[in-house]
């Protein structure tokens, strides 16, 4: 199994179990910006304790998902994931958390068409902000490069004045300002 139809198979267990998310991390900057190899998917979703098992049944039997871990996730880091028994491909599922911004990128997601499937994406701005947290996180250039191919692929489109709002509340200001005077430069890969 390719990412892309471990993507198209994830949407599609999604949408049938009408779980509430967003994809996210490095699929949703390849969707907006300049794709890379990716080795994972990342989802953000709403689960409520009593929809565990939901998803638990959505991603059996063809995934290896533990109830426990699904359970565990109620709380922090708030995740769990599931691993594709056919490819050994690993999906990352992050619930959302009542933090402003968290908030924020749940009611902005967007819909989309990936590969044929419907899908609810970030929006290429928040997939901007998210990258630079998690850098701020995690230093790493692999995120800075996904923020920076974002930008380079969508700059005219961007709501600039949300990302500055949001960059500020969140303390990657510099960082912002950086990859929209292009001192940051996508990764090509």
């Amino acid at each position: 199994m390719t990412e892309q139809e471990l993507l198209v198979d994830c949407l599609r267990r999604l949408n049938r179990a009408e779980i509430t998310y967003y994809l996210t991390g490095s699929m949703a900057s390849n969707f907006w910006g300049i794709p890379r190899t990716t080795h994972d998917l990342d989802f953000v979703i709403q689960l409520p304790p009593t929809a565990i098992g939901k998803i638990v049944s959505a991603f059996t039997p063809d995934y290896f998902i533990d109830e426990s871990s699904v359970r565990a996730a109620c709380q922090p880091p708030h995740q769990f994931n599931a691993i594709d028994t056919r490819s050994a491909l690993k999906v990352d599922f992050w619930l959302s958390k009542l933090e402003p911004f968290d908030r924020e990128m749940l009611q902005r997601r967007v819909r989309a068409t990936l590969f044929g499937e419907p899908a609810w994406i970030t929006t290429a701005e928040d997939c901007v902000l998210h990258k630079l947290v998690w850098n701020k996180i995690t230093p790493s250039e692999r995120q800075l490069g996904d923020a920076g191919g974002v930008v380079a692929v969508q700059s005219g489109k961007l709501d600039k004045l949300y990302l500055v709002k949001w960059a500020e509340g969140l303390g990657v200001s510099a960082e912002l300002n950086q990859l929209l005077t292009g001192e940051i430069k996508p990764k090509r890969t």
